[in-house]
């Protein structure tokens, strides 16, 4: 089975960026975790990305804040799928992470989840191993039918408590 890299640009992001090796591990799904900065560490970044393929690497997911390069000069370096966090930081609250990630320019493509959306990215980078691994896609297929159950679930609640009840259970 192909890994994921999950890459961040400062160990600030690990709160946020937790939630995507969290969904790996419930899919089953082997990933590594590193640091690795765009602008205070450009080589170091742009070797991780070319040699991701060849380390067994199926789909990078970089998280990063403020000037949020890190996921773009990751999609430079390599043919793999690259899913951007933009990461809530700063005087603009994750706006401008946001917004440097999905103005790519033409020709290097980044998959971009909302602002602290790690845990989609997770989800997004499985979907993307699973096109190739039938064990894989069955995994999700039931942690999809458990969201489906869970919905459910709340439902049947709501419907038997009403709004007053059901808000006074939480």
């Amino acid at each position: 089975m192909q890994k994921v890299l999950i890459v961040m640009g400062s160990d600030s992001d690990l709160p946020v960026m937790q939630d995507a090796a969290k969904v790996l591990d419930e899919l089953k799904v082997p990933y590594e975790v590193r640091i690795s900065s765009a602008h205070r560490a450009p080589q170091k970044t742009a070797q991780l990305a070319a040699g991701a393929a060849a380390a067994g690497f199926g789909a990078i997911i970089a998280g990063a804040g403020g000037a949020a390069h890190l996921a773009g000069v990751i999609a430079a370096e390599t043919t793999l799928p690259v899913i951007a966090v933009p990461i809530k930081s700063g005087a603009l609250a994750g706006l401008d992470a946001l917004l440097a990630m999905v103005q790519m320019p033409s020709g290097i493509p980044v998959a971009t989840v909302a602002i602290n959306g790690a845990k989609n990215a997770g989800i997004l980078a499985a979907q993307m191993l699973a096109l190739a691994d039938g064990e894989l896609a069955g995994r999700l297929a039931a942690f999809k039918a458990d969201m489906l159950a869970g919905v459910e679930a709340k439902d049947a609640k709501l419907q038997e408590l009403g709004v007053a009840g059901y808000l006074a259970d939480k």
